[in-house]
């Protein structure tokens, strides 16, 4: 039915059986996201998709830099908190954590930028630090050290991700990334093997990677170095 039939009266519209709020103007946009890439997403869109006028939507969120924030909160929020465990030692919390955040981010192609292009004012957001400052003081880190180990434990969680979903892409069918793989593993194959020994040898290794394990692997190393320096600084 066009949008000029649903204006006679007394016909339900989609706002009035779901009136327009926050929540369902973020559920819009991140069902949109799954569509098209951050610099696409406009009000106007949203507006489109949830059948209302751009204007409406502005009484509840002033403008995209808000609703960004909004969109980070959610994201944050969908981590869920089966990673909250405190019977768990420092390491093995932080790991839980990683994952949780790799996951959340993996959902929406466009969340990487929606965490890089915005500060940490959100309140889910701040919860995830202020937990992980928790974790990091009672592990026996300084008050200086603390923001340092947090923002290089998100930096590879959020840089990690931008990669695996660069290479892999959002959408892409396994038969697919199969192909390309072999692809590319042919490609590395073939260069001289004079000037490439090393990049011919690890060319499967390269091109086919075991993202779990090497995710884990990232997280491990960082959490050695962050132990090593707690020990040394505790002698």
């Amino acid at each position: 039915m066009s949008k000029s039939m649903k204006k006679i009266i007394g016909y339900p519209t989609e706002e009035s059986i779901h009136p327009l709020s926050r929540d369902r103007i973020v559920e819009a946009a991140l069902q949109l996201l799954l569509q098209m890439n951050l610099k696409e997403l406009s009000m106007r869109k949203i507006a489109s998709k949830l059948d209302v006028k751009a204007a409406a939507l502005y009484y509840h969120v002033k403008n995209k830099d808000e609703l960004l924030q909004l969109l980070t909160d959610e994201i944050s929020v969908q981590m869920g908190e089966e990673w909250l465990n405190p019977s768990l030692t420092w390491r093995e919390q932080i790991m839980e954590w990683s994952s949780a955040f790799r996951k959340a981010l993996k959902a929406y192609p466009n969340a990487v930028d929606i965490f890089t292009e915005t500060i940490a004012i959100s309140y889910h957001r701040l919860l995830q630090i202020e937990w992980l400052y928790s974790v990091l003081a009672k592990a026996g880190f300084g008050d200086e050290q603390i923001p340092w180990a947090a923002s290089m434990l998100k930096n590879h969680v959020v840089g990690f991700v931008a990669e695996e979903v660069r290479k892999t892409g959002f959408a892409n069918k396994e038969e697919d990334s199969r192909v390309e793989a072999e692809s590319y593993t042919s490609f590395f194959e073939d260069l001289p093997v004079d000037q490439f020994p090393h990049m011919i040898r690890l060319a499967e290794v390269t091109t086919k990677p075991d993202w779990e394990k090497e995710f884990q692997f990232g997280i491990g190393v960082l959490l050695d170095g962050f132990e090593k320096r707690l020990k040394k600084e505790n002698q």
